[in-house]
């Protein structure tokens, strides 16, 4: 349905990209984070496939793409919701926050300084504290549960 809503064709790899965002309650997702389930589930798409489709899904306002300073995209869906972003050093793993003093302290300083923000991604990088963390890596780290780290997201 949201697809024909946004002008889109209804095809098996749009229908099964979306869903694993959707369905599977993954947030942050790479096209290879996306393509694993995909051959998991027995599907004929290809990685290009994928990303075209995550291409198509973000032009229609599904999906947003976020970047970040280790060139690394990630796509999410876009729920019209402004985040923010904690990256962990360690594993990758992407974990949103909003805070409204933050927001309201920025625009307050770049009104200050004769700015309108129009835009802006406001990322902190750093570590998880947990010392069990399943989703850094390590000697304990199979290649089962890095490859199952990358289709779930757990809060460390």
């Amino acid at each position: 349905k949201e697809l024909k809503e946004r002008g889109l064709k209804v095809t098996t790899a749009r229908i099964q990209i979306l869903e694993i965002f959707q369905v599977h309650g993954i947030r942050h997702l790479t096209a290879d984070d996306v393509y694993s389930p995909l051959i998991r589930q027995g599907s004929e798409s290809g990685l290009a496939t994928v990303y075209r489709v995550l291409t198509q899904l973000q032009q229609a306002g599904l999906l947003k793409q976020v970047y970040f300073e280790s060139g690394r995209a990630i796509d999410e869906l876009d729920d019209g919701e402004h985040n923010d972003h904690l990256i962990c050093t360690d594993c990758g793993r992407a974990q949103e926050f909003y805070d409204q003093a933050i927001e309201q302290r920025q625009k307050a300083n770049a009104q200050e300084r004769g700015f309108q923000i129009l835009e802006h991604s406001h990322v902190l990088y750093g570590r998880c504290l947990k010392p069990d963390c399943e989703y850094r890596p390590g000697p304990r780290m199979t290649r089962k549960k890095r490859e199952d780290q990358r289709t779930r997201h757990k809060v460390c």
